[in-house]
């Protein structure tokens, strides 16, 4: 996970992903796959900063697993 700090630019840092997430997520369920590809190739994570922002954002209470659907959706 990287942290904004004098060395990483926000920009850079995985909390510039959460926004690109939670707006693909808006209204929306997907599995963590189906989720990655909805992202747009600009704002899009490498695999190891998409699964760090997963993380983040469930710990956060921002997103939630059904786990019979294996589906993600967010939480408002």
């Amino acid at each position: 996970m990287k942290y904004p700090s004098k060395a990483v630019p926000f920009e850079k840092s995985t909390f510039s992903y959460f926004v690109p997430v939670l707006t693909a997520l808006s209204g929306h369920q997907y599995t963590p796959l189906s989720l990655y590809t909805k992202i747009p190739l600009n704002k899009r994570p490498s695999t190891d900063e998409y699964i760090d922002t997963l993380i983040c954002l469930y710990a956060l209470g921002k997103i939630k697993l059904d786990e019979k659907l294996g589906v993600l959706y967010r939480v408002n």
